[in-house]
C-alpha cells in the first residue's frame, strides 16, 4: 500500500508500462469534469436569465395596475366635469332621450 502511494505521488503510475490504461482513465475522468464544470455554468446562467425575468414580469404587473388606477381615476365622472370646464364645456341639464327605430316589413 505504502508502495502504491508513492507511486501516486511520484507519478511514476504515468510513466509505466501499462500506464495506457491509466492515462485513458485520466482523460475520461478529465472531459468527464469538463462536461460538468460546463453543465454547472449553463445552469447558474439559467438561474439568473429565470431571476431577471421574475423582476422584470414584477416591474411590467406593478406598471400596469398604476397604468390600471390611473386610467379608473380618470374615467370618474367628477374629473371628466372638472377637465370639461377647464375647456369651457358644461353638463347638459336636459337628460338624453332614447332614439327608437321602427322598421319597416315589405310584405
Amino acid at each position: 500500500m505504502k508502495k502504491n502511494i508513492y507511486s501516486i505521488l511520484r507519478g511514476t503510475f504515468l510513466v509505466s508500462d501499462d500506464s495506457f490504461k491509466n492515462w485513458r482513465m485520466i482523460l475520461f475522468i478529465s472531459v468527464l469534469a469538463i462536461v460538468m464544470i460546463a453543465s454547472s455554468h449553463s445552469a447558474d446562467k439559467k438561474v439568473y436569465e429565470i431571476a431577471r425575468l421574475g423582476n422584470e414580469a414584477k416591474e411590467l404587473r406593478s406598471a400596469f395596475i398604476e397604468g390600471r388606477g390611473r386610467l379608473m381615476e380618470l374615467k370618474k365622472e367628477s374629473v371628466v366635469s372638472v377637465k370639461m370646464k377647464e375647456k369651457g364645456l358644461k353638463t347638459s341639464e336636459v337628460p338624453p332621450q332614447k332614439i327608437k327605430v321602427k322598421s319597416q316589413n315589405k310584405e
